[in-house]
């Protein structure tokens, strides 16, 4: 029968350790290498709701993208949620690995997932990972085109139909939504670090998660001043006189989720293959995104913002 450590050297000959960031700590986070394993359940995030999903189907393992941990610990106790849930999973023989920024770069990983699901061809990665065993591009999102251009529009609602998971906060965009799009960066997850990079790339819009008031208002204000300095007749930038990249801002756990229309099925075949025994599989489709819901303002309510004596 096929044992976690078996599965484990499955798991990172798909999604290398070492494509990882430095920071990041990816990998077995709670498990017993002897253990058999024949029920793989899959998550975005090892949430108690997530566990409890896991161990009522009875998992052997639970495979997430976000870590448990995103910060050292000393203590694993059931004074706070974190330890309560490694206990729990070590009473009920449940292992947990965590597929994250190495599962990121990969071939056919949340990259990858991502921007296939979202239609684009010609794929390279945003930011590359040297690695010429690789049967692809590897490395921090990717840079793609559209067979055929849309406008802003319809690749936002593209998007937002394309998710794997329905949550509630939908699909914000930025930009005129008649803007003809047809090269795409794809970043799963929070991106607003790679502005320099998206703009290298010069992209007409650039899809990410967790996109912060500042650094999404300077990255669209400068791409209308390049614009407007293209459409005077200056060199600036790159393209035409039309803004790029236009924003397209997705629920975190809903784009990340995609990753698991590959992975349930690839990791099970390399095991089938590898050992000829293929667990059975559940992907947890939960929304794990904290928010549960948002509101937009009323038409009647007050626009008057005064107060008495003003």
């Amino acid at each position: 029968m096929t044992n976690l450590n078996q599965v484990v050297d499955t798991l990172e000959t798909l999604y290398p350790l070492k494509y990882a960031e430095s920071w990041d700590a990816p990998g077995l986070i709670v498990g017993d290498l002897t253990a058999p394993v024949t029920r793989i359940a899959f998550a975005c995030d090892p949430t108690m709701a997530v566990i409890d999903e896991a161990l009522e189907w009875g998992a052997d393992l639970l495979v997430t993208h976000h870590p448990l941990f995103f910060r050292s610990v000393h203590q694993v106790s059931g004074l706070g949620a974190r330890g309560m849930i490694v206990n729990r999973l070590n009473r009920a023989g449940c292992a947990l690995w965590v597929g994250h920024t190495n599962a990121d770069c990969a071939v056919r990983g949340v990259g990858q997932a991502a921007a296939d699901g979202f239609g684009l061809v010609d794929q390279r990665a945003l930011v590359p990972v040297d690695d010429p065993e690789a049967a692809g591009p590897v490395g921090l999102g990717r840079v793609g085109r559209l067979p055929e251009p849309v406008t802003l529009r319809e690749f936002a609602r593209r998007v937002c139909d394309a998710l794997s998971i329905d949550t509630a906060l939908g699909v914000q965009a930025c930009g005129d939504p008649d803007t003809p799009v047809e090269t795409v960066a794809v970043l799963p997850g929070s991106g607003d670090s790679l502005f320099d990079e998206v703009r290298a790339a010069g992209v007409d819009v650039y899809v990410t998660s967790d996109l912060r008031h500042h650094p999404a208002t300077d990255a669209i204000e400068q791409a209308r001043y390049e614009a407007s300095m293209r459409a005077a007749g200056v060199t600036l930038g790159t393209g035409d006189a039309h803004v790029r990249p236009c924003l397209v801002n997705t629920p975190h756990s809903a784009i990340e989720s995609m990753w698991f229309r590959y992975a349930v099925d690839d990791i099970a075949d390399a095991l089938e293959r590898r050992f000829g025994e293929r667990p059975e599989t559940n992907w947890i489709r939960r929304d794990t995104d904290p928010w549960t819901f948002s509101l937009h303002r009323s038409a009647d309510a007050p626009t008057d913002m005064t107060t008495e004596g003003e």
